[in-house]
């Protein structure tokens, strides 16, 4: 099956576990010494997917349905701003180019 085959809430779900990849090498690349890297995962919800930082909380919310991404407000509810919308390919790459684990790339810059 290729990825033009999948529901739009199955790309959203593949989107989001690639910005689970690139939060973490990012964090290796920061720290290649660290004995203990954060780990990152994902949590599907009614309306959103979280992406959880272990032993942290929640680092981003975004949209199941339009793929946008979102800083969080809470821990139950998100920004009120989009920063990226991985539907959109130039967002979505300067999205996991910019990943960084602490979130500072969720800022509206």
């Amino acid at each position: 099956m290729t990825v033009s085959n999948l529901s739009q809430t199955a790309r959203v779900e593949m989107w989001a576990m690639d910005l689970v990849d690139a939060l973490e090498a990012n964090y290796i690349k920061s720290y290649p010494n660290s004995s203990s890297p954060v780990k990152f995962s994902t949590s599907v919800g009614r309306k959103y997917i979280k992406i959880l930082q272990e032993h942290g909380g929640v680092h981003a919310f975004i949209d199941k349905k339009t793929g946008e991404v979102y800083k969080p407000a809470s821990w139950k509810a998100p920004a009120k701003h989009v920063r990226y919308d991985l539907r959109i390919i130039n967002q979505r790459t300067e999205c996991y180019a910019r990943a960084d684990f602490a979130g500072g790339y969720l800022y509206i810059r």
